[in-house]
C-alpha cells in the first residue's frame, strides 16, 4: 500500500517512523515549512522533514493548501505533487495545516488522522495539555476517517491509556506517540483488507481542546491546591507554568504536590518549611520541588532557594508580567 504522510512535530514522527517499520511505501511526505528557532533563530527543519530525509523520501512544504487561498501557487504544486504520488491513503498527524475538500476527496481510502483523544472529547489543537489540566483520569488514541469538520469524522480505531498523577503533557505526549504508531499500522492493514468499520463520534461528550495560549500559564495562586498542580504538569514541557517574586522577577515552576493545610495565610504566602518551599493557595498548600529563574537552569528547589531566596511571608504572583 502507498501512503502520503503529512506531519510535523515529534508526535507525527513517530507516526511516520511506524509506517516505514511497517513497510510501507511513502512516495510523499507533507510538511511544515522550515521555522527559526533557538536562540540564533536559524531555519530548522521540521522533526518529519528531517525523518524523511533520513530515509530518502520526497518532501513538500507547501504554506497552505487552499486553491484559492494566500497562497495558490504552493496549493496547486502540492497537488500536482499528491496527483503524481498516487496513494492509496493519507495518513495526517499533527500536521498544522486545514485539509479542503480536494485534499480529503484524492486518495482511495481517504485521510485518516491520528488523534491524540478518545474522541468526541478534546477534539482540537491541545488535547494532551487539556486532559491533564482538566483531571481526567484517562486519554488515548483515536484513528479517525477525516472529514472538512474540526476533528468530526467516523472513528475507525480507538484505545485508552490511564493518565498518572505523575504525567505531565512531555510524558503523556511520547506514550500516546507510541500509541498513534502502533494503531495506524493497524488501521491500514485493516483498510487493506476491508476490515475497517467507521463509526460516528456520538453527539454527547464533545469538548474542545483550544491551542494553549501564553498567558494561561500564569498561576493564580487564589485557585485550589490541586487545579494548579494540574496547570504545572500540563504546561510541561511548554510554555511553562510561572509566577513572580516579590521583586517582579519570572519564576516558572516545573514541579509540584499538593499538601493539605489549615493556614488562613493569603493565597501566594511563602510558609515555613524546612529544605522545601510551601505555597498557601487558595484550598491547600502546594509543595514547589522544581524552579526555574528567567534565563537561569531548572533546578530542585533546595538549590533554586540557595541563590534566590525567598524567606516565610513572601508573596508570590504580586505581577502579571508574562515572562
Amino acid at each position: 500500500m502507498k501512503v502520503v504522510f503529512a506531519g510535523t512535530p515529534v508526535f507525527a514522527a513517530v507516526a511516520l517512523r511506524a509506517l516505514l517499520a511497517a513497510g510501507f511505501r511513502v512516495p510523499l511526505v507533507l510538511t511544515q515549512p522550515d521555522r527559526p528557532a533557538g536562540r540564533g533563530m536559524k531555519l530548522q527543519a521540521s522533526p518529519v522533514k528531517l525523518l524523511a530525509q533520513e530515509h530518502g523520501l520526497a518532501v513538500a512544504q507547501p504554506r497552505g493548501l487552499r486553491l484559492d487561498g494566500r497562497y495558490p501557487d504552493d496549493a496547486a504544486a502540492a497537488r500536482e505533487a499528491l496527483q503524481a504520488a498516487g496513494a492509496d491513503a493519507m495518513v495526517v498527524a499533527a500536521y498544522g495545516l486545514i485539509l479542503p475538500a480536494w485534499v480529503l476527496g484524492m486518495p482511495r481510502l481517504g485521510c485518516l488522522n491520528i488523534h491524540a483523544s478518545l474522541l468526541p472529547r478534546w477534539r482540537g489543537a491541545a488535547p494532551i495539555h487539556r486532559a491533564i489540566e482538566a483531571g481526567d483520569a484517562e486519554t488515548g488514541v483515536t484513528i479517525m476517517q477525516m472529514d472538512e469538520g474540526l476533528d468530526t469524522g467516523d472513528m475507525l480505531l480507538a484505545e485508552a491509556l490511564p493518565i498518572h498523577d505523575h504525567d505531565t503533557t512531555g510524558s503523556l505526549h511520547d506514550r500516546l506517540a507510541g500509541l498513534g504508531g502502533r494503531l495506524i499500522v493497524e488501521a491500514l492493514e485493516l483498510a487493506a483488507c476491508g476490515g475497517l468499520h467507521p463509526e460516528p463520534q456520538p453527539a454527547a461528550g464533545v469538548t474542545y481542546a483550544h491551542k494553549i495560549d501564553k498567558h494561561e500559564a500564569a498561576i493564580d495562586w487564589s485557585r485550589p491546591a490541586h487545579q494548579i498542580e494540574r496547570q504545572v504538569r500540563a504546561f510541561n514541557p511548554a510554555p511553562g507554568a510561572w509566577t513572580t517574586d516579590p521583586s517582579g522577577g519570572t519564576v516558572k515552576v516545573w514541579g509540584a504536590a499538593v499538601e493539605p493545610s489549615e493556614s488562613q495565610a493569603v493565597p501566594g504566602t511563602v510558609l515555613p518549611a524546612e529544605g522545601c518551599m510551601r505555597v498557601q493557595t487558595g484550598d491547600g498548600v502546594l509543595r514547589l520541588t522544581e524552579l526555574q529563574r528567567a534565563g537561569g537552569r531548572r533546578l530542585p528547589v533546595a538549590e533554586f532557594l540557595r541563590g534566590n531566596p525567598l524567606p516565610p511571608g513572601a508573596v508570590l504572583g504580586g505581577a502579571t508580567r508574562a515572562p
